[in-house]
């Protein structure tokens, strides 16, 4: 049923997006879907399951020649996350989300304080996320907010107005807390070094066989843990200055 139900360009299913690129696949079940002819996504998407998207208050409103929800390349929408745009929200491309993010360009009104503010007109602002960046699980991007390149929004945020390129926000409204400088590197420094990469051309037999000999270190550390102090002091050189 999941590999049946999904969507893709070559199987649609009931779905006419103004653009769904190469690779992309909206994983089965689906969340609420409409106003697809003004949402295009790019290649390489990774749209999981529940996930929301809808351009436009509601179902068939023409809202134009020009797309209304765009999604760039590479990007992954975590499961259960919304994307609500009756103006323009824009995702650069390799922005990943985690679970259960809400990003959206209408917010509701209270002016009038004789009217429930559910039926009173939204404010609407465009939103725009910048490529590379990371929006954690439970992230809230409100109308109007601009986050720039490669910026991370820490689980739970709350995010309006701009955010510079490489800044790390927290909280509820989120705030900076963590930004890269030039000439500086991040500030304030990071905890950890970096994770070291996996060389581009090893391949899974490698990776299962380091795994493995990893195991075996672990079991023999557990096993006998001064073993491998042992085998440092007996290494040539070692001790010397």
């Amino acid at each position: 049923m999941q590999r049946a139900g999904a969507v893709t360009a070559e199987r649609p299913g009931p779905y006419r997006f103004g653009r769904i690129g190469a690779g992309t696949r909206l994983a089965f079940p689906q969340g609420t879907l409409f106003g697809e002819p003004w949402i295009e996504l790019g290649e390489h998407c990774v749209i999981g399951e529940q996930v929301t998207l809808t351009a436009g208050m509601m179902p068939d409103v023409d809202l134009g020649p020009e797309p209304v929800l765009r999604i760039g390349n590479g990007v992954v929408l975590g499961r259960g996350s919304h994307v609500i745009a009756s103006v323009r929200v824009e995702f650069g491309d390799d922005v990943f989300c985690g679970p259960y993010v809400y990003v959206t360009s209408d917010n509701h009104s209270y002016d009038d304080p004789d009217q429930p503010i559910g039926r009173q007109w939204p404010r609407s602002a465009p939103v725009h996320i910048g490529p590379g960046s990371w929006l954690g699980a439970g992230a809230v991007i409100l109308p109007g907010a601009r986050l720039g390149r490669n910026v991370v929004v820490a689980a739970g945020a709350v995010v309006r107005g701009e955010v510079p390129d490489h800044a790390v926000v927290a909280g509820a409204p989120a705030r900076i807390i963590r930004r890269w400088a030039p000439d500086e590197g991040w500030q304030p420094p990071l905890r950890t070094p970096a994770p070291v990469p996996i060389p581009a051309d090893m391949t899974v037999e490698q990776l299962l066989a380091l795994a493995e000999l990893e195991r075996e270190r672990e079991q023999a550390r557990e096993r006998d843990p001064e073993a491998e102090r042992r085998g440092l002091e007996r290494e040539p050189g070692a001790g010397a200055s």
